[in-house]
């Protein structure tokens, strides 16, 4: 299978499940949010835009399988499977902050071959796969070319359900707090990632990730010339539950900071 032949249907895909949020977005009702636990909430909005994104994938790629958040198809596939968050940002969506996303990601075997993520309220897509650059609404990007920590604007996510590592993250944050241009805290991971890409920021870490907060963004990163690992320095992220995308120049200096705190 040709990926550059898939990739404009699966940006479709993403934009229209973005356009139904977005239209959800003006009349919707707080009263229906769900917990799935702690301070981990989900409404239909979620759910039906996962419905409509499988639907849509299933037409372009019938025999790939699905590692879905949401959780609507138990489907798995014996080569290719489609990761999604139907909605990364669900907290931002329900108080109405405008920054939540798309995400999707294509896995064949264990290696990410095709990312997507549509930032719904700014209507930038961004999308790679393994064979191309990187894009935004059909324009390439690249990584930042800032060299130092202390040239860098950094993002993170803060911990909302698991904070058995708080003052680690803290003790971290602080830090780097001193020693760089400023740190962002967006809430839609998969965004965090995309702005990596085309150089909005030249880093960005968090822990207790899930692989579907992740995989469309991963590709994006790595295909405009970024590095993405784990706390460690591995290139094994996607189920390790931590990650570090940066713009390839500030890896080792920003794992420095990262490792002092998180062993």
């Amino acid at each position: 299978m040709k990926l550059n032949s898939i990739i404009n249907e699966v940006t479709e895909v993403a934009k229209e499940a973005g356009q139904f949020i977005r239209q959800e977005r003006i009349t919707f009702d707080a009263d229906k949010v769900e917990y799935k636990g702690l301070n981990d909430m989900v409404s239909y909005v979620d759910k039906t835009a996962e419905q409509k994104i499988v639907a849509g994938l299933e037409k372009i790629l019938p025999e790939a399988g699905f590692i879905t958040e949401e959780k609507t198809t138990t489907k798995i596939g014996d080569t290719y499977n489609w990761i999604i968050d139907p909605l990364d940002g669900t907290t931002n969506f329900i108080h109405g902050l405008p920054v939540y996303s798309v995400s999707i990601g294509l896995q064949k075997n264990d290696e990410l071959v095709l990312g997507v993520v549509y930032e719904i309220c700014q209507d930038e897509c961004f999308y790679a796969h393994s064979d191309s650059p990187a894009y935004l609404n059909g324009k390439e990007i690249k990584v930042s070319n800032k060299p130092t920590v202390a040239e860098s604007l950094i993002a993170t996510g803060f911990p909302y359900y698991d904070f058995s590592k708080q003052g680690a993250y803290i003790e971290l944050f602080t830090e780097l707090m001193r020693n760089c241009h400023g740190l962002r805290r967006l809430g839609s991971a998969a965004v965090d990632l995309a702005y990596t890409a085309c150089g909005r920021f030249e880093g960005y870490y968090e822990y207790n990730l899930n692989s579907w907060d992740v995989a469309g963004g991963i590709v994006i990163v790595k295909q405009a010339g970024g590095h993405v690992v784990n706390f460690k320095g591995g290139d094994e992220v996607l189920n390790t539950r931590e990650l570090l995308a940066t713009n390839g120049k500030i890896t080792k200096e920003l794992l420095d900071y990262i490792q002092k705190y998180f062993k």
